[in-house]
């Protein structure tokens, strides 16, 4: 898809981090944008923000719930009688802590949002989008943490971003098998250490979902980039406006990983493969940010 004017496109957690400056630079692109997020108060401000740019409007949706995410689906249909590009970009994180330190509530939600919001983005507007024979792309955001190395102490995030890189590998090749007019993208965020929301994002954990046990405050951006400093590792905090012109590049290039850096993740692929080849521990402690 070379041309984003007058396309339909719709972002999940798109009122906060990455999802806001994905809509603000899909509206510079053209685009007609939906927003959905959880959050009603960041949604409102995002398109008061944004309502002189373009054609920007939005709904509350909690992608966790396949019927609020199909009510989205039939938000963007009922409004626009169509959708070329769908962002399952919303996101969440759990506490670090050792896998036995977890909680069920963790799994429940970080995965129910992570994982199955993919899933059921896919499910409510695929098939919408195959029968309405318009090309179209779908982007999952995925995450280096699981998508390419697993951070140790972030089992439960790491996993679920995991997930989301198989299942959009899974979906881009069945959509090309079926002979669609659809493509997929993995969208790794990268360029840095990325000041989102996703730092912060107990402020969205549902009460019957809270965590059963006590934990360590979650560490700030911070934080992590004097930890990673420590381990050898100068990172810049990535700008997101440019990281999401960069996703959209990617798209008009359809290509299927779109990551800042991914030479860097091509040899830490390489080194864990190599690892794994000779029965070994693929993740290096020495290379790992200690919090």
């Amino acid at each position: 898809m070379q041309d984003f004017s007058g396309k339909v496109a719709v972002v999940t957690g798109g009122a906060s981090g990455i999802g806001r400056s994905l809509v603000k630079e899909l509206l510079a692109a053209g685009a007609r944008v939906v927003v959905g997020d959880v959050e009603q108060s960041a949604l409102d401000r995002v398109l008061d923000e944004f309502s002189g740019m373009g054609d920007v409007c939005g709904t509350v949706a909690d992608v966790s719930s396949l019927e609020s995410v199909t009510a989205l689906a039939d938000f963007v249909y009922e409004r626009h009688g169509t959708c070329h590009l769908v962002f399952n970009n919303a996101g969440v994180a759990a506490p670090s802590a050792n896998v036995w330190e977890t909680t069920p509530n963790d799994w429940a939600w970080v995965h129910g949002v992570n994982v199955m919001g993919v899933v059921y983005g896919i499910q409510a507007f695929v098939p919408r989008m195959i029968a309405g024979g318009e090309e179209g792309h779908i982007i999952n955001t995925s995450s280096g943490d699981g998508g390419v190395s697993p951070l140790p102490y972030q089992s439960v995030y790491a996993s679920s971003k995991a997930a989301v890189s198989c299942i959009t590998e899974c979906l881009g090749a069945q959509l090309q098998s079926e002979g669609t007019k659809l493509g997929a993208s993995i969208f790794y965020p990268s360029g840095g250490l990325l000041d989102t929301g996703i730092w912060t994002t107990d402020r969205n954990r549902p009460e019957d979902l809270a965590r059963e046990k006590p934990y360590d405050p979650v560490p700030t951006v911070q934080d992590f980039k004097v930890a990673a400093e420590a381990a050898g590792m100068n990172l810049e905090i990535q700008d997101l406006d440019e990281l999401a012109r960069f996703c959209l590049d990617g798209i008009r290039e359809n290509r299927f990983v779109i990551m800042i850096g991914i030479e860097d993740a091509e040899a830490t692929l390489q080194q864990r493969a190599s690892r794994i080849g000779r029965s070994e521990l693929p993740i290096d402690q020495a290379e790992i940010p200690q919090l």
